[in-house]
């Protein structure tokens, strides 16, 4: 204690340059990251004048920018390959994804690609996984649909978007397995079903029957890819025990059209004691008959079905109008939907 108090003067300067070397140390390291940063921007910025005008002319056609591209040094291959590939992200027309492959292969960027993924990295291997996506390298899908399984969230993420980006048919049921994968964000699992498109729609409708514990997900996937041929299972999942099932297949059969037999199948749900399936019932339908009578009633239904019954009306062309303006002038909230449906058509028109 006695050679405590005896240092104790010496204690705060001390404490004060330790605070100073610190900073000091602190933002020294900022400096450097910062002009490392700046560094490479120089260098990436260089090399993209360098080779952009290459790489057009070589997709154009010109041997000798191709010859050049080739010989190009392997320490800028990396930064190449990103130069050649990135366009892709907006441009996916064939003749550009065509001529791509070929100049990747021609200087090896699609085995850079292969010993990235083999890399501990996982930034590599996602980069890689997107690479050979955009570049549509279908004799790498196997590679892609075993990442789906990588030990990090966002190479997963990656494999998903460089099978949606390759669309190899060979991928179609790993990415339809993936449809309940939460570590997945579900736009991208949505977006994958939508390059897919109705091709997607078989696995759907065959794996909704023998796994039923899952079937809010299927219907989910009909509703952004389905057909007619989902119409019929739709139309008997209305009456799943689940509300939630319930529901969303009234939503499904909104995008997959309603045909007449669905249409009374949704009239019928405008009857149910749930109000999800309610709000859910006739959307979308266009067609003959007192739909839009009926649906009308529900302007004063609780205020989700309300709201959701104003749409449809507004939808439904001239029958759906009509209903609207005979409830326009009330005060209630029917009234108040019903006119703001009707200033959106005439906003529209």
């Amino acid at each position: 204690m006695t050679d405590l108090l005896v240092d104790w003067p010496r204690l705060p300067p001390l404490m004060v340059w330790t605070a100073v070397v610190a900073a000091v140390t602190m933002a020294a390291a900022v400096v450097v990251e910062r002009a490392a940063f700046g560094v490479q921007q120089a260098r990436s910025s260089r090399l993209a004048q360098r080779y952009r005008p290459l790489i057009q002319r070589a997709l154009e056609g010109d041997e000798p920018a191709r010859g050049e591209l080739v010989a190009s040094p392997a320490r800028h291959r990396l930064a190449l390959a990103w130069l050649l590939i990135e366009p892709l992200i907006g441009d996916r027309g064939p003749e550009r994804i065509a001529g791509t492959r070929a100049i990747a292969q021609a200087i090896s960027v699609l085995e850079l690609a292969d010993r990235y993924l083999r890399s501990r990295l996982w930034w590599r291997r996602a980069l890689a996984l997107r690479a050979l996506g955009l570049a549509q390298a279908r004799d790498r899908t196997a590679r892609l649909i075993a990442a789906l399984d990588d030990s990090h969230p966002d190479v997963r993420a990656a494999a998903l978007d460089g099978l949606t980006d390759m669309h190899d048919p060979r991928a179609l049921q790993a990415i339809v397995v993936r449809l309940h994968d939460t570590s997945l964000h579900r736009g991208r699992r949505g977006a994958a079903l939508k390059a897919f498109g109705s091709d997607c729609e078989p696995f759907l409708l065959e794996w909704s029957e023998v796994d039923p514990e899952n079937r809010l997900n299927y219907i989910h996937a009909l509703a952004i890819c389905g057909t007619a041929r989902s119409r019929p299972a739709l139309c008997r999942w209305t009456r799943d025990a689940r509300v939630e099932v319930r529901a969303t297949a009234f939503e499904a059969l909104a995008y997959v059209g309603l045909d007449d037999d669905a249409a009374r199948v949704a009239i019928g749900g405008l009857e149910s004691d749930d109000p999800p399936v309610r709000a859910y019932a006739l959307r979308g339908w266009q067609g003959p008959g007192d739909a839009a009578a009926r649906l009308a009633l529900r302007l004063d239904d609780t205020w989700v079905v309300a709201v959701r019954a104003a749409g449809t009306l507004r939808s439904m062309g001239q029958a759906g109008l009509v209903e609207l303006q005979a409830r326009a002038s009330r005060q209630d909230l029917g009234g108040l939907l019903a006119r703001q449906m009707l200033w959106q058509a005439s906003a529209h028109r």
